[in-house]
């Protein structure tokens, strides 16, 4: 599965919400789509299930605003 699709789909089942992936410029936390618990849970589940270390140290709201912009983020970090 391609990287993106693959970050998506971990998106979608985070958020609990189809729009990630209709919508990858979609503003995540200006929507409400995502708030800072599941901010941790998306955190968590991208080093479970993609093996990318990212601490919360590493997350600039600005940079993960968007499905797209998570996307480009985790692309460097892999």
């Amino acid at each position: 599965m391609e990287f993106k699709a693959q970050v998506l789909n971990l998106l979608e089942e985070v958020t609990e919400n189809k729009i990630v992936k209709e919508n990858p410029d979609v503003a995540l936390f200006d929507e409400g789509i995502i708030d800072s618990f599941q901010t941790v849970g998306l955190l968590l589940e991208i080093q479970n299930k993609l093996d990318i270390e990212v601490s919360i140290m590493d997350f600039d709201r600005d940079e993960w605003a968007t499905p797209n912009k998570i996307v480009t983020v985790l692309e460097t970090l892999r």
